[in-house]
């Protein structure tokens, strides 16, 4: 549906405005779609985020600076997560040997569990973009890229 009907506003200072008020309102939808998806097993999708960072990390574990620089949503409060995290029985936490202010973090056999069930309604979260051909996610990937280019 057009941003115009979904947000009932039929004109745009710009095309640059409406691009970004786009970018914003399907931010936004998809999160939603996504909040969905993980509330069945009961993890936000920072959490979410957080697994599937130690997952491509494995077996190195992670300090939280890493894994703070290496999230979607940097303003996330990353040592906070990671407590939710640990008491959930998700990640462990170490003191990292190499340097004792840092604390490493792990996946546990529960939060790999947690990730292949997921993993396995996969195709749930590609409903969010089944609208779209491989050509189109290709040049939305692409648009978006340069998108960010900017800086």
């Amino acid at each position: 549906m057009a941003l115009e009907n979904e947000i009932k506003q039929q004109s745009f200072k710009s095309e640059d405005q409406k691009g970004v008020i786009n970018i914003i309102y399907t931010y936004h939808w998809i999160t939603e779609r996504v909040k969905d998806f993980l509330a069945s097993e009961k993890i936000t999708h920072q959490q979410f985020n957080i697994l599937r960072i130690l997952r491509g990390s494995e077996p190195t574990p992670l300090s939280t600076l890493t894994i703070r620089e290496r999230m979607l949503d940097k303003m996330s409060d990353t040592s906070r997560i990671v407590d939710r995290m640990v008491i959930k029985g998700l990640v462990t936490k170490r003191l990292c040997a190499i340097d004792k202010r840092l604390v490493d973090v792990s996946l546990t056999q529960e939060g790999k569990k947690l990730l292949s069930r997921l993993d396995k309604r996969n195709c749930e979260m590609e409903q969010i973009m089944s609208n779209l051909t491989k050509s189109d996610l290709e040049t939305l990937n692409g648009l978006l890229d340069k998108l960010r280019s900017v800086d």
